[in-house]
Order: C-alpha cells, then structure tokens, then sequence
C-alpha cells in the first residue's frame, strides 16, 4: 500500500467523492422530511391515539433495526448500481433516528404555553408552531446535523454492495488488487470525515 498513488485522484476518486457527499446530504434531507409525521406520530404528548403510536414506533424501529448494508442491498436490487440506491438507503437508515429523537424533543416541551394556547382556542397547527416549534427546533437542526456527520460515514460503506460513492471505488480497487489506489482511498475517506466534523461542530456554534 506504500507509496500512495496520487495520482490515481483526479480520475478514480474525485467524482466518486463528490458523490458520497451527495448521497449523504440528499439522504439526510430526506429523512428530515419525513421523520417529521413520524416524530409527531410517537410523541404521546401530541398524538393521543394509541394505535398511532404504535405505528410511528414500528416505523422507528424497521428503520434502525436493519443494518445499512442490508437496506444498500434491497434498494441496490430495486433501484440497480448508483448513487440513487445509495440516497434512499441512507434516507430510510436515518428516519428512524431522526424520527426518534424528533419525537423525544416534542415530549420533553413545557407544557405552560401549549396550555396557554389551547386554552385561548388557538387551531392545531398554531399551537405546534407557536409552542412546539420554537423549543424543539435547536434540538432539531442539532439532530439533523449529528446525523449528516453518520451519514457521511455509512455513505463510505455503503458503496461496497454498489450503493453509489466512494465505496465503489474502494471495492473495485481491492477486487483489482490495486493497494497503492486502496490506500489513496482510505486516506480520502478520513480526510473528508476530519472535515466534515469540523464543518459541523462550527455550523453549531454558529447556529444553534
């Protein structure tokens, strides 16, 4: 693996790099979207009926009991080789996460100026968004960053099974035996890894 190939980049890894971002930022919009009905669904503080939460809870749980692999292999057989089977996969891993914390943060609100907007006859959607929204949300983009930062990870992986990124790159690299452009890669892999940490925890200093 000594010494590393350089210039395999431009060629090899740079667009397969750029893809692994792209998986990871769609995929994590995504579960954004549509973790927010399913963290609604489990928050018992907001949906009163029981077989409701229990489906947003069988939701949750699909989602992060089966390993990102496993769902990269479903969707890389629906969808064939790329980085749209790799953007649904990472989607679908991450709504259960999101989902799950989203829902906690709802339960965990005050109660007084919910009440105090019930009480004042104040319409559903303006009491999440005048007295749900304004507490959750800091915890909200706090989620959603911490699991961008995870995203990127699986993202790497992911492409070991053909979902698309810089996994791809690394597996045709290891089945041609080519260690010199194997090592590129990992170094690749851990460079954006540093930077994408820093890139988060400025974006929450700034932010939240």
């Amino acid at each position: 693996m000594w010494p590393i190939d350089f210039a395999y980049y431009p060629t090899g890894i740079h667009d397969a790099l750029v893809d692994t971002l792209h998986i990871a930022t769609m995929g994590t919009m995504l579960s954004i979207i549509f973790s927010l009905p399913v963290g609604l669904l489990v928050a018992k503080n907001i949906t009163k009926n029981k077989s409701l939460n229990w489906l947003g809870l069988f939701i949750l749980v699909s989602s992060r009991s089966v390993s990102v692999l496993v769902w990269a292999l479903l969707f890389v057989a629906i969808f064939g080789p790329g980085p749209l089977a790799g953007t649904i996969t990472i989607a679908v891993r991450s709504i259960g996460f999101v989902g799950k914390l989203f829902g906690e943060a709802l339960e965990e609100c005050p109660p007084g100026t919910i009440e105090a907007l019930k009480a004042s006859g104040a319409p559903w959607l303006s009491i999440f968004l005048k007295g749900y929204w304004p507490h959750v949300l800091p915890a909200y983009w706090a989620i959603a960053l911490f699991r961008w930062d995870i995203n990127i990870r699986e993202s790497s992986v992911i492409g070991l099974v053909g979902a698309g990124g810089i996994g791809m790159a690394l597996e045709k690299a290891q089945s041609t035996f080519q260690w010199t452009q194997v090592s590129l890669i990992l170094v690749c892999i851990f460079a954006l890894v540093i930077i994408c940490e820093l890139i988060v925890t400025y974006i929450r200093k700034r932010i939240i």
